[in-house]
């Protein structure tokens, strides 16, 4: 969850620059992820990423990932990364690659993690394509775990088509048609080969030209799945829109309700100052009864009593009142608490999802809490907001 490359992100705090974490999940049913999208994307980042943090792990070092982060072991991590064309045993990249392929094979079991970059490249696309997707289907059948990058059409389709295996691709923005840097779980990627080729100054007509020269059927693959990128990643910026217009709408009908709450609070004070000030003026009036009537030199004693009297009803009146605002402030007390979540505070961590109380559905995950705050990440977009206002969610 969250995880850097230690390397990347210390190169980019010392640049000033902003590291992007990637969240992936590897688990029995889905332990084969293959990554696609445009090149300079962070393909072989996000695949370093995990194996170089695999290998600390199992070193006994400490990572940077999230602390909620889950990994397991593995009894051999297997890789084939870079360009390892060898001059010494005159072995070409893709002979190499074949030999390392050759080991996996042999080696590769339901204790292993295969890391392979660039998979199946280094020989003719359709051909290499299809020995490639032999291997592929021959390193699923070991019960491995891997995360492969790759170009190939074909790799994507039948990671889509296997039960265990899965596709994720890396988010380009087409507007601006730059990398995000961000992985997606879920759909295959486009390798954008014509956007990276004009963001590099290719001219136009040649890209044209280029696009001619295909199968129309590849290139209107290519478009759906481009498009298809374009909608998510328009999709996602609504989401953050939306959900931080929630936000200021949440808050604001806090602040209406705190104020609404104080006028209310105003007036009940306000009242029981009036209501206070007529029993004392009636008191008065009382007393000034009890005063015109009173003949010190006589010996009738029922001024006294009726004094006495007046005296006892006023003092249970006052008992009766205490005990009645008692009450009604135990009683406002208990339904503000049974409107409350239940064990909230102590059922919202960090790592757990939520979602607001106001019935939002958009859900997110605590990444801090500070005092009875909770900083959450909805997607792209990360709010600070109060615990009471957040609802725990069972994953």
């Amino acid at each position: 969850i969250q995880a850097y490359h230690p390397l990347l992100a210390m190169q980019n705090a010392a640049r000033g620059l902003h590291t992007e974490p990637q969240t992936l999940r590897l688990q029995r049913k889905e332990r084969m992820l293959v990554i696609s999208g445009p090149n300079a994307g962070g393909k072989s980042i996000a695949l370093k990423t995990v194996g170089l943090l695999q290998i600390m792990l199992q070193s006994g070092l400490l990572i940077p990932a999230h602390p909620n982060s889950e990994m397991g072991c593995f009894r051999t991590i297997l890789t084939d990364i870079g360009d390892n064309q060898s001059i010494e045993n005159q072995l070409s990249t893709y002979s190499y690659r074949l030999n390392r392929m050759k080991g996996f094979l042999g080696a590769a079991d339901r204790s292993s993690l295969l890391l392979l970059d660039e998979f199946g490249t280094g020989s003719d696309p359709e051909l290499g394509g299809a020995l490639a997707e032999v291997f592929f289907e021959e390193l699923y059948e070991c019960g491995s775990f891997a995360v492969i990058t790759t170009h190939y059409a074909n790799i994507k389709t039948r990671a889509a088509q296997l039960p265990e295996a899965i596709n994720g691709s890396m988010r380009f923005d087409q507007e601006s048609l730059q990398p995000l840097f961000k992985l997606d779980i879920g759909p295959p990627g486009s390798s954008f080969t014509f956007e990276v080729a004009h963001i590099n100054g290719i001219d136009n007509g040649l890209i044209k030209r280029a696009k001619g020269k295909l199968d129309h059927r590849k290139v209107k693959l290519d478009e759906l799945i481009s498009e298809l990128q374009k909608e998510k990643n328009t999709l996602a910026k609504v989401t953050d829109r939306h959900l931080k217009k929630e936000l200021e709408l949440e808050q604001l009908k806090a602040t209406m309700s705190r104020r609404e709450q104080h006028i209310n609070d105003r007036a009940e004070a306000q009242q029981a100052l009036a209501e206070d000030n007529n029993d004392a003026l009636h008191r008065g009036r009382k007393l000034q009864q009890f005063i015109d009537k009173y003949d010190p030199g006589s010996r009738n004693k029922s001024v006294l009593q009726d004094i006495e009297k007046y005296l006892a009803v006023e003092k249970t009146k006052r008992l009766e009142n205490q005990a009645a605002k008692q009450a009604k402030k135990q009683a406002q007390s208990a339904k503000a608490a049974k409107r409350r979540p239940k064990h909230f505070v102590e059922r919202i961590k960090v790592g757990s999802t939520v979602r607001l109380r106001n019935g939002g559905k958009e859900r997110g995950e605590v990444i801090a809490i500070h005092k009875k705050a909770a900083t959450v990440l909805f997607g792209a977009f990360k709010s600070k907001i109060e615990l009471e206002k957040l609802s725990w969610v069972a994953n």
